[in-house]
Formats: C-alpha cells, sequence, structure tokens
C-alpha cells in the first residue's frame, strides 16, 4: 500500500492511516496531545494533525542530504523566513544522523530526537518548538519518494498542542520548504 502512494498512485487510506498512527504515537509516547477527552472512554477526537506533500527539482540524496547535514541544513536556514529574527550569534544548527541523536535548528527554537532514518527514503523525528511547554514533543514524519530527477516528499505532523495547526501548517512552508526550494535550485 505504501510502495502505491510512494509511486503517485492516490490512496487516502495510507493517509488516514499514517495521521491516526502519528496522533496516537505523539499522544502516547511524549504525551503532547492535550487535547480534552471527548467522551466518557477517554479518546480524544479532536486532535489536530498535517499533512502536506511537495516536490522538489532535486534527487532524494539532495533533498534528505538537506535535512540531515548541519552544514546544508544551515543554508536552508538563510532562506527561511525565520531567518530575519535569527542573529549573527543564534546557535547553528546541529543535526545528528543517528537514531535516537539529537538536533537543534533555528538558533536553537527547534529542536528534538531523530526516532528513525532510512537514508534518502525516510526521516522520523521527535520535534519541538522552544515556546512549547516543557516534555511536549510532537511527531514529524517526513517520507521521500524520488520520480525520475525530482522528489516528492510527503509529510505528516501530529501530536502538537491544540491550536497551533495553522501556524505550524504555514511555517512549514515558509521555514522548510520554500526554502529548501531556493537552496536545492541554487546548490543545483
Amino acid at each position: 500500500m505504501i510502495d502505491s502512494i510512494l509511486a503517485g498512485i492516490p490512496n487516502p487510506t495510507r493517509r488516514l492511516w499514517l495521521q491516526q498512527s502519528l496522533v496516537l504515537c505523539g499522544g502516547v509516547a511524549f504525551g503532547a496531545a492535550r487535547a480534552t477527552a471527548d467522551t466518557a472512554d477517554g479518546i480524544s477526537r479532536t486532535a489536530e494533525a498535517i499533512h502536506q506533500e511537495v516536490a522538489f527539482a532535486a534527487t532524494s540524496r539532495q533533498v534528505y542530504d538537506a535535512l540531515t547535514l548541519a552544514a546544508r541544513f544551515q543554508k536552508v536556514e538563510a532562506f527561511s523566513a525565520a531567518a530575519s529574527s535569527l542573529n549573527i550569534n543564534s546557535p547553528a544548527a546541529e543535526i545528528s544522523r543517528e537514531p535516537g541523536g539529537a538536533f537543534t535548528l533555528f538558533g536553537g527554537y527547534i529542536a528534538g530526537r531523530q526516532i528513525e532514518l532510512v537514508e534518502n527514503r525516510r526521516i522520523v523525528q521527535a520535534w519541538r518548538v522552544g515556546s512549547w511547554d516543557a516534555g511536549i514533543y510532537s511527531i514529524a514524519h517526513f517520507e521521500l519518494a524520488e520520480q525520475g530527477g525530482s522528489t516528492a516528499l510527503l509529510f505528516d505532523h501530529a501530536g502538537f498542542p491544540p491550536g497551533k495547526a495553522d501556524h505550524l501548517a504555514a511555517g512549514w512552508h515558509a521555514n522548510y520548504w520554500e526554502p529548501l526550494k531556493k537552496y536545492l535550485a541554487q546548490a543545483g
């Protein structure tokens, strides 16, 4: 089933399954989903999730490396909307390429741990914004599929604090996808 969507065949069942799994993982493993339970059984049916699909004119290796090599991600950051709020003394991006390893981005404002790394194919992170309450982590899942000389990125984000979806969805575009496109075009 996963291969069919990665080959460009629409499959809403996989998307729904992935979103529900990420919400469950984010809420159970990291305590991030503080949504109020709507029913007597304690199950929240109001948790938010983000699903985005982006195409890049680059190989999956180039996209993966830009997201997992600190020196390259630092160049992506330079094109981001957040770049104007970073000063010259902000800490540089640090990214571990080992499962369990830490990462800090955007001057330390974004931080987390690598959960799963499959070279040129998948990145799964416990991801947080510095302004969130201590101990709150979400799950960010990047799935890469090369299609000729371009790469499709399927992105799912869940387990973040309620009410943050609109801000985060816009932030992924302004601070990750658009800057990544600019960086890859320049790195060509």
